[in-house]
């Protein structure tokens, strides 16, 4: 289907065209195709494939198959979200400096009492061989979408994807560069994403979930939203361990059309803070629930002073902590 040109809230809304299938949906619009693949959680079979590849127990939830996809057509750049190479961002061993690690009262006594030889408790699936971060911390910011020289991927109006031999040059490699300060096209516009433009293309995609043996929740949910100018996306894992501490890393990915030299930014954050502290913001203290909401605790994590929730943290050394702004030109 594809999308006149109109106006809404003085805003020309260019072409554009929407695909769809069951699983995946997609926009095509100006240089860009911008595909998500929503689909129920991994199936046993599928478990064991990914757990093959990570060597780890994998999250309660997975979400083995869905992905989002941003190709340039033009430069043959391309950036995906995936839950298999988010997972792999998963420390897998001993947890090392900078990992931040965290450890709850009764975490090592649940563990033995499984693993122990005299137990006469069944050793679940999702007992571990060796060590990893059970709490599946990761700062995953997307990896590059490879492009083949030899054939080049199409959409048909299902939203069905094909590939047809084309005449490319070799793919080229962009390295993102630290976005320099004093450009201001180097930084994320929160006026233009606070305009009331209209939305052409919007979705979530979660790609793991897990209730860590009931000490809390770690959870990754992709959004991604496409108005007439530009796109963005927000890519957020929220951690909560219960009576110990909150951690929330986002990565957000912004590109304006039609600006000239084609250019992207991604800016990665992390917050930390003792659960006692987000506790403490609650305005009601008989009702925990927004504890469970990742919005509230970021919009607390990043109200708090930068020394306190980006430097200090909840005193892990986590190395996620800060923030990182980066671009990619594409031209």
């Amino acid at each position: 289907m594809t999308t006149p040109v109109t106006m809404d809230s003085a805003v020309a809304v260019p072409v554009h065209r929407l695909l769809e299938s069951p699983t995946t949906r997609a926009i095509e619009i100006f240089d860009w195709i911008i595909t998500v693949s929503t689909n129920p959680i991994s199936n046993s079979r599928d478990c064991d494939a990914l757990h093959a590849a990570l060597g780890i127990p994998l999250p309660e939830m997975t979400f083995g198959s869905n992905f989002l996809k941003m190709e340039h057509k033009p430069s043959r750049w391309g950036l995906e979200f995936a839950t298999l190479d988010a997972l792999r961002e998963v420390r897998n061993g001993e947890l090392r400096e900078g990992d931040g690690g965290v450890k709850v009262e009764h975490s090592e006594a649940w563990l033995k009492s499984r693993t122990d030889s005299s137990s006469t408790l069944p050793m679940p699936k999702t007992v571990p061989t060796k060590p990893y971060d059970w709490t599946y911390t990761t700062t995953y910011a997307g990896h590059p979408r490879v492009w083949t020289p030899e054939t080049e991927e199409t959409l048909s109006e299902a939203g069905s994807r094909s590939t047809t031999p084309v005449a490319i040059e070799e793919p080229r490699e962009w390295q993102w560069a630290p976005a320099d300060s004093n450009d201001s096209s180097h930084a994320i516009p929160l006026a233009t994403l606070s305009r009331p433009d209209p939305i052409l293309f919007y979705a979530e995609v979660p790609l793991f979930e897990d209730e860590l043996h009931d000490n809390g929740a770690a959870h990754l949910l992709i959004r991604v939203r496409v108005m007439p100018t530009c796109f963005f996306v927000l890519a957020r894992f929220t951690l909560r361990v219960d009576g110990v501490l909150f951690r929330i890393r986002d990565t957000r990915v912004f590109h304006e059309f039609g600006t000239g030299v084609p250019l992207v930014v991604r800016e990665s954050s992390g917050w930390e803070a003792e659960y006692s502290k987000i506790k403490g913001a609650l305005t009601r203290r008989d009702d925990l629930s927004p504890l469970t909401d990742s919005n509230f605790i970021a919009k607390v994590l990043t109200g708090m002073p930068r020394e306190t929730s980006q430097v200090t943290g909840a005193k892990t050394g986590w190395r996620g902590l800060g923030t990182t702004t980066e671009v990619a030109i594409l031209g």
